[in-house]
C-alpha cells in the first residue's frame, strides 16, 4: 500500500513525486502543474455532476466538490455506491483527525483496487485543496468508469476512444481523434445518441457551424431520456480553444455506460423473450392436448351408456331402426374420433420432443387424460360396441321368431275356431228323442265319426297351447291377448269333450232300440272322416308359414314337400275308393228302388266336399312349389351375398396384414435422408388411403348382408368388425411412423445432427435391436437385457427412465446428442433477469413492462411470486424462483 503521508510530506517539502508507469503519465495529477482556469471550471462542473449521478442512488448529493468531501463521509459513500462494496465504518467525530482518518480509509480502498495515487494526501483533501480534490475524483473516474472499458483488445482511454470512433464512423462531419477538439462542434455527442436511439435525434437537421445548438441539444436529450446529467456547459466548450480532456472523457464515459447497459439489457431481454416464447408455445400445446383429450373422453363417456342400453323394442321395425342408427354411428360419428385419437397421440409425441429440445421437463397430462387413459376408455368403447351389436342381432332373431310364432298361433287358432263353430249346438240338440231306430243308429254312427274328428283335432289344440307357451317364454309383447285366446280355446275344447261324452251316453241308451244301419254308409263315413281330416291337415300344412336361414334348410323343406307329393297317388286311390262306396250306395238304392232322403245319415262329409277339398289340395301343391322355389332363390341370393363379401374380405384381410408387416420393415430398413424417408412414407400412406374404396365396398356388401338378416358366413373367417379394426390400426400405424420421422427431423435440426450422424445412430440402433430383441407395438425399440455393469445401468437410467425394458429410437438420439446440445439454462435466464433488474435480487413490474413485449411481460408478472428477501420493497417480484420453475418440476 502506498504511504500517502510520506508522499504528502515529500510534496510539501518540494521533494520528488512518487514514480508512475510512463503509460499512466497522461493520467497523472501533478500538483505543481497549474490548471487552466477554463479547464478547472469545466472539471468542477463535470466531476460534480458525475459524483451526484452516483450519490443520488444513496439519496444525497454534493454542492461544492472541494468542501463536501472534506470530512471523508460522502467520499466513502461515493466509493461504496460505485463499487457495490462496503468500506470500513467511518468515524463520526468533527475533529480534524477524524476527517483525515475517513479520507485515508477512502484512499486506502482506492489503492486496494490497484490504483497508484501520486501527490494526493488526505490532509490536502481535508483542507479543501481544489486541485488535489479534482485530481482524486479524476483518479476514481479513471478506475471505476474508464479503466474497465474494453473494445477490440484495447482498454481504458484507448478503448473508449475506439468505441466512439466505431459508433460515429458512419456520420458525416464527425471525426473523433481525441477527447477535446473532436467534440467542440457537438456533432459527435449527437451521433452517439442517434446511433443508439435514433428516435431521439434528427441528425440530418444539425449544422456543423452551430455548435452551441448541437451541444445543448445533445446535453438536454441525454439528461431527459438517457438519465445522463448535464456535466458541462455548451458555452464553456465552445469558448475554450481546447476543452478539458478529462471533463470530456468523463462525460463520454457516461454515454458509454448508458448505452452499454442498454445493450446488455436488450440482450438479456431477448434471451428471456426466447425462453418465454418457448414456454408459451409449449403451454399452448399442453392446453390443446388437454382440451382435445377432454373432448374425446367426454364423447366416449356419452357414447358408452348409449351402447350399453339393452332396453328391448316390441317390433322388428323398431329394432331394425336401432341397427340402422348403430350403422350411422360406425360410418359417420366414429371415424372422425378415430382420427382425433390418432392426432392426439401425434400431438403428445411432438410436444414431448419439443420439451426435450428446450431442456424442459416432460409433459404430464392432468389425471385421467394420459394417452393410456384414453386408450383404456377407447378399449371400453369398442367392447361396448361389440356387445351392443351382438345384442341387437340376437334381439332381431328373437323378434323374428316371435312374429313367426304369433302368426302361426293366429292361423291355427282361426282354423280351430272355424272348425268348432256350431259344434256345441250340434252336441246339445235332442234330435234322437224323436228319431227312428235307423235314424238313432245313424246319429250314433255320426257321433262316432265326430268323436274321431274330435280326436284328430286334439293335436292341433295341443300345438296351439304349445305355441302360446313359447310366446310367453320369449316375452312376446302381446302375450296377454294370446293367453286369453288360448284359454278360451282350451275351455271350449274341454266343454266339447264333456258334451261329446254326454251325447254318446244318450245315443247309446237308445241304441238297443235301433236296427243296424247301412254298412256302406257306415263304411263311407268311417273312411271319409279320416280322409277328410287328412286333406284338411294337408291344406293346413301346404299353407303353413315357414322361415329358413340357409339353402340347406329350404332344401330340407323342398325334400319334405316332394315326399308329400309322392303320397298323392295313393291318397287319390283312397278318394276314389270312398267315392266308389257312395256310388255303390246309389247303385244298390237304385237297384232296390230305395228313395234316399237327404245325405248319408252317418256323416256330413259329402262326396262333393271330398272332391272340393281334393281340388283345393291339388291347387295348393303348385302354390307351395312356387313359394318354396322363391325361398330357394332368396337363399341362393343370400349365399351369393355371403360369397361376394367373403371373396373381397379374403383379399382385404391379408392385404391389411401385409401392409402392417411392410410398415414394420420400413421402420427398420429406412434409407436415404429423413426428408426422403418422409416423402416415401407419405407416398406409402397415400397408397394406403387410395385403398379406401375397397373398404367402402366391403361396408356396402356388409350392409346388404345385414339388411338381408344374414347372420353367418361359412366362406370367410373375416368379419367386418375385424377388418374395420385392422384398417384403423393400419392408418394409425403409418401416421405414427410418419410422426416419428418428423420428430427425428425436429431433433436433428434443433441439435445440429448431420445426416451422416443420424445414419450412424440408426445403423447402431438397428444392430442392437437385432442382437437384443424385437420391436414392440407401434414403436421400434430394443428389449433390454439387464446386467451388473454400472455404466450400462447409468445409461439405461437415462434412455429408459421408466424401466420399461424398451428403448425408443428417439430416446437413443437424445442420449447420443445431448452432450453437444446448446440449450438455455435456468442460470442463464436468472442472469438475464438480473441485468434487466439492474443487479437487484428482485424486479419490478414496470421494469418488465419496459424491457419485454407486452404479452410476455404480463406472462411473467402473472406467474412471478412476490419477492420476500431482506431488501424487498412493495411490488418486488421474485425472478429467481420463476426462472428455476421454468426448468424444474413446477407446473406453470
Amino acid at each position: 500500500m502506498v504511504d500517502y503521508h510520506a508522499s504528502n510530506s515529500q510534496a510539501s517539502s518540494g521533494g520528488p513525486a512518487v514514480y508512475m508507469d510512463p503509460r499512466e503519465q497522461e493520467n497523472d495529477w501533478d500538483r505543481d502543474l497549474l490548471l487552466d482556469p477554463a479547464w478547472e471550471k469545466q472539471q468542477r462542473k463535470t466531476f460534480t455532476a458525475w459524483c451526484n449521478s452516483h450519490l443520488r442512488k444513496a439519496g444525497t448529493q454534493i454542492e461544492n466538490i472541494e468542501e463536501d468531501f472534506r470530512d471523508g463521509l460522502k467520499l466513502m459513500l461515493l466509493l461504496e455506491v460505485i463499487s457495490g462494496e462496503r468500506l470500513p465504518k467511518p468515524e463520526r467525530g468533527k475533529m480534524r483527525v477524524h476527517k483525515i482518518n475517513n479520507v485515508n480509509k477512502a484512499l486506502d480502498y482506492i489503492a486496494s483496487k490497484g490504483v497508484k495515487l501520486v501527490s494526493i494526501g488526505a490532509e490536502e483533501i481535508v483542507d479543501g485543496n481544489a486541485k488535489m480534490t479534482l485530481g482524486m475524483i479524476w483518479t476514481i473516474i479513471l478506475r471505476f468508469a474508464i479503466q474497465d472499458i474494453s473494445v477490440e483488445e484495447t482498454s481504458a482511454k484507448e478503448g473508449l476512444l475506439l468505441w466512439c470512433q466505431r459508433k460515429t464512423a458512419p456520420y458525416k462531419n464527425v471525426n473523433v481523434q481525441n477527447f477535446h477538439i473532436s467534440w467542440k462542434d457537438g456533432l459527435a455527442f449527437n451521433a452517439l445518441i442517434h446511433r443508439h436511439r435514433p428516435e431521439l435525434i434528427d441528425y440530418d437537421k444539425l449544422r456543423k457551424d452551430d455548435p452551441l445548438t448541437n451541444l445543448n441539444n445533445a446535453f438536454e436529450v441525454a439528461e431527459k431520456y438517457l438519465d445522463i446529467p448535464k456535466m458541462m456547459d455548451a458555452e464553456d466548450i465552445v469558448n475554450t480553444a481546447r476543452p478539458d480532456e478529462k471533463a470530456i472523457m468523463t462525460y463520454v464515459s457516461s454515454f458509454y455506460h448508458a448505452f452499454s447497459g442498454a445493450q446488455k439489457a436488450e440482450t438479456a431481454a431477448n434471451r428471456i423473450c426466447k425462453v418465454l416464447a418457448v414456454n408459451q408455445e409449449n403451454e399452448h400445446l399442453m392446453e390443446d392436448y388437454e382440451k382435445l383429450a377432454s373432448d374425446l373422453l367426454d364423447w366416449i363417456r356419452r357414447t358408452i351408456p348409449w351402447l350399453e342400453n339393452r332396453a328391448p323394442e316390441k317390433t322388428m321395425a323398431e329394432m331394425q331402426q336401432k341397427l340402422e342408427d348403430f350403422r350411422g354411428y360406425r360410418r359417420v360419428h366414429k371415424p372422425p374420433k378415430v382420427q382425433e385419437k390418432c392426432q392426439l397421440e401425434i400431438n403428445f409425441n411432438t410436444l414431448q420432443t419439443k420439451l426435450r429440445l428446450s431442456n424442459r421437463p416432460a409433459f404430464m397430462p392432468s389425471e385421467g387424460r394420459m394417452v393410456s387413459d384414453i386408450n383404456g376408455s377407447w378399449h371400453n368403447l369398442e367392447g361396448a360396441e361389440k356387445g351392443y351389436e351382438e345384442w341387437m342381432l340376437n334381439e332381431i332373431r328373437r323378434l323374428e321368431r316371435l312374429d313367426h310364432l304369433a302368426e302361426k298361433f293366429r292361423q291355427k287358432a282361426t282354423i280351430h275356431e272355424s272348425w268348432t263353430d256350431g259344434k256345441e249346438a250340434m252336441l246339445t240338440q235332442k234330435d234322437y228323442e224323436t228319431a227312428s231306430l235307423s235314424e238313432v243308429k245313424a246319429l250314433l254312427r255320426k257321433h262316432e265319426a265326430f268323436e274321431s274328428d274330435l280326436a284328430a283335432h286334439q293335436d292341433r289344440v295341443e300345438q296351439i297351447a304349445a305355441i302360446a307357451q313359447e310366446l310367453n317364454e320369449l316375452d312376446y309383447y302381446d302375450s296377454p291377448s294370446v293367453n286369453s285366446r288360448c284359454q278360451k280355446i282350451c275351455e271350449q275344447w274341454d266343454a266339447l269333450g264333456s258334451l261329446t261324452q254326454s251325447r254318446r251316453e244318450s245315443l247309446e241308451r237308445t241304441e238297443k232300440q235301433l236296427e243296424s244301419i247301412d254298412e256302406l254308409y257306415l263304411e263311407y263315413a268311417k273312411r271319409a272322416a279320416p280322409f277328410n281330416n287328412w286333406m284338411e291337415g294337408a291344406m293346413e300344412d301346404l299353407q303353413d308359414m315357414f322361415i329358413v336361414h340357409n339353402i340347406e334348410e329350404i332344401q330340407g323343406l323342398i325334400t319334405a314337400h316332394e315326399q308329400f307329393k309322392s303320397t298323392l297317388p295313393e291318397a287319390n286311390k283312397e278318394r276314389e275308393a270312398i267315392q266308389a262306396i257312395q256310388a255303390e250306395v246309389q247303385k244298390i238304392a237304385q237297384y232296390n228302388g230305395i228313395k234316399l232322403s237327404g245325405g248319408n245319415p252317418y256323416t256330413t262329409i259329402t262326396p262333393k266336399t271330398i272332391d272340393n277339398k281334393w281340388d283345393k289340395v291339388e291347387q295348393l301343391v303348385p302354390q307351395r312349389d312356387q313359394a318354396l322355389q322363391e325361398e330357394l332363390a332368396k337363399q341362393q341370393s343370400n349365399d351369393h351375398l355371403r360369397r361376394k363379401f367373403a371373396t373381397q374380405a379374403n383379399i382385404v384381410g391379408p392385404w391389411i396384414q401385409t401392409k402392417m408387416e411392410e410398415i414394420g420393415r420400413i421402420s427398420i430398413e429406412m434409407n436415404g435422408t429423413l426428408e426422403d424417408q418422409l416423402v416415401n412414407l407419405r407416398e406409402y400412406e397415400q397408397s394406403i388411403i387410395e385403398y379406401k374404396p375397397n373398404i367402402d365396398q366391403l361396408e356396402g356388401d356388409h350392409q346388404l348382408i345385414q339388411e338381408a338378416l344374414i347372420f353367418d358366413n361359412k366362406y370367410t373367417a373375416y368379419t367386418m368388425e375385424h377388418l374395420r379394426v385392422g384398417w384403423e390400426q393400419l392408418l394409425t400405424t403409418i401416421a405414427r411412423t410418419i410422426n416419428e420421422i418428423e420428430n427425428q427431423i425436429l431433433t436433428r435440426d434443433a441439435k445440429g445432427i448431420s445426416q451422416e450422424q443420424l445414419h450412424e445412430y440408426r445403423t447402431s440402433f438397428n444392430h442392437f435391436d437385432k442382437v437384443r430383441g424385437q420391436h414392440r407395438g407401434s414403436t421400434w425399440g430394443i428389449s433390454v437385457v439387464k446386467n451388473g455393469d454400472a455404466e450400462f445401468a447409468r445409461i439405461m437410467g437415462i434412455v429408459d427412465p421408466n424401466n420399461s425394458g424398451v428403448v425408443t429410437f428417439q430416446a437413443f438420439i437424445d442420449f447420443m446428442s445431448r452432450e453437444t446440445t446448446d440449450t438455455d439454462t435456468a442460470d442463464q435466464v436468472i442472469a438475464s433477469f438480473k441485468i434487466l433488474a439492474a443487479d437487484k435480487n428482485f424486479i419490478m413490474a414496470e421494469e418488465l413492462r419496459r424491457e419485454l413485449p407486452p404479452d410476455q411481460a404480463e406472462y411473467c408478472i402473472a406467474r412471478m411470486a412476490p419477492y420476500s428477501g431482506p431488501d424487498a420493497k412493495p411490488g418486488a417480484l421474485d425472478y429467481m424462483s420463476f426462472s428455476t420453475a421454468l426448468y424444474g418440476e413446477s407446473d406453470l
